[in-house]
C-alpha cells in the first residue's frame, strides 16, 4: 500500500538520514562516503518522487529508468556504479527494517566498479617536487614539511590536514593518523621527514603564527588550520615548479607513489596495507598490478625479444 505524495517525500528523507547514520555507525565508513551516499540517494528519491512515488513503492522499472537517467546524466562510469551501490545499500536498509518485502534492485544487474590501475609519480618526479620548495620563508619550511610527510607516510589529504601537534612523535619517528572510519593508525615517517617537520616546529610555525595559539600540527598565515582546499592549491604550485603536469599531481597520486615504490623495494604487503589503513589488503593489491605493469612495460622496452 502506497503513502499520500507527502507522507512519501518526508518518510524517503528521514529513511535515508537514518541509513547514513547507520552504515556510518555500523560500517566504520567515513563522513566523506555519507555525504557523497546521501548526494546519490537523494537524487535517486527527487527521480522518483517526480513520477509520485516513495521509495517504498518504487518498481525495478523505476530503478532501471534511474539508472537510465544517470547514463544520460554524463556521470563518470566511477559515479554511476557508486551511486547505484548507494541505492541498493538503501533498499537492503529498508527490507532490514521491514519496510519492503523484496528489493526492487534484485531483479536488476547493477555495474560492477571497473579496476583502474592508480598513477602515481616516479621517483624522479617526486625528488624534483620536493626539491621544488623555497625554505627560506616560515611558509615555505611548512609546505617542504607537508610534502615530505605526505610522501614519507602514504596519508591521505584529510589525514594530513587534520593531524594536530600532538599526533606526532619525532621521538619514535611515528604519527598518528586519523584515517576512515574514525579508525587511528601508526605510521612511521623516516629521517628525511622527521628533519623538516623538526625544521618547520621549530622555526617556520612560530614564524607563521607570530605568538597566536593552535593545537594544530599545519596552519596557515591566518593562524587557522590547514585546510584540503589550500593544500590542493600548494601542491599544484610546486608541481608547476617541478616541471611536472600539474593534472597529475594530486595529494592521492603521491600516496599512490608511496605504495608503489615500497613495493617495488620489496616491502611487504601487509606492512604497506597497514601504513596505508586499508581495511581489506585487496584494496592494496592494485599496487602490485602497477608494479607487475610497469616491469611488463620494462621487458617489452628493452629486452630484445620483448
Amino acid at each position: 500500500m502506497a503513502f499520500p505524495r507527502d507522507r512519501e517525500r518526508t518518510t524517503g528523507r528521514q529513511l535515508l538520514t537514518e541509513y547514513l547514520d547507520a552504515i556510518v555507525a555500523g560500517r566504520g565508513l567515513s563522513e566523506n562516503t555519507r555525504t557523497a551516499y546521501g548526494r546519490d540517494i537523494s537524487r535517486y528519491l527527487d527521480y522518483i518522487e517526480k513520477i509520485g512515488k516513495g521509495p517504498e513503492a518504487a518498481s525495478p522499472e523505476d530503478v532501471s529508468g534511474f539508472m537510465l537517467y544517470l547514463k544520460k546524466s554524463g556521470l563518470s562510469s566511477r559515479s554511476y556504479t557508486r551511486a547505484m551501490v548507494a541505492v541498493r545499500g538503501f533498499y537492503r536498509f529498508l527490507q532490514k527494517r521491514g519496510l519492503i518485502e523484496a528489493s526492487p534492485c534484485d531483479l536488476i544487474e547493477l555495474p560492477r566498479a571497473s579496476t583502474r590501475l592508480p598513477q602515481y609519480l616516479s621517483i624522479e618526479e617526486v625528488d624534483r617536487l620536493l626539491e621544488s620548495v623555497d625554505t627560506a620563508t616560515g611558509t615555505g619550511l611548512r609546505d617542504k614539511a607537508m610534502l615530505e610527510l605526505l610522501y614519507a607516510a602514504g596519508l591521505r589529504v584529510s589525514e594530513l590536514v587534520g593531524l594536530g601537534l600532538n599526533d606526532l612523535n619525532l621521538q619514535t619517528g611515528c604519527i598518528s593518523a586519523f584515517g576512515k572510519g574514525g579508525k587511528t593508525r601508526l605510521v612511521p615517517i623516516g629521517q628525511a621527514a622527521m628533519m623538516w617537520l623538526k625544521r618547520y616546529i621549530d622555526e617556520g610555525r612560530p614564524r607563521i603564527l607570530k605568538g597566536r595559539s593552535s593545537t594544530r600540527l599545519f596552519v596557515t598565515n591566518r593562524g587557522g588550520a590547514m585546510t584540503r582546499k589550500h593544500f590542493w592549491h600548494i601542491i599544484k604550485k610546486y608541481a608547476f615548479l617541478a616541471g611536472i603536469d600539474r593534472e597529475r599531481v594530486k595529494p592521492h597520486i603521491i600516496r599512490h607513489s608511496f605504495a608503489t615504490h615500497l613495493l617495488e623495494r620489496g616491502a611487504d604487503l601487509r606492512a604497506v596495507q597497514e601504513m596505508l589503513g586499508h581495511a581489506d589488503i585487496s584494496t592494496t593489491q592494485v599496487y602490485t598490478h602497477v608494479r607487475t605493469e610497469r616491469l611488463r612495460l620494462l621487458h617489452k622496452k628493452h629486452h630484445p625479444r620483448g
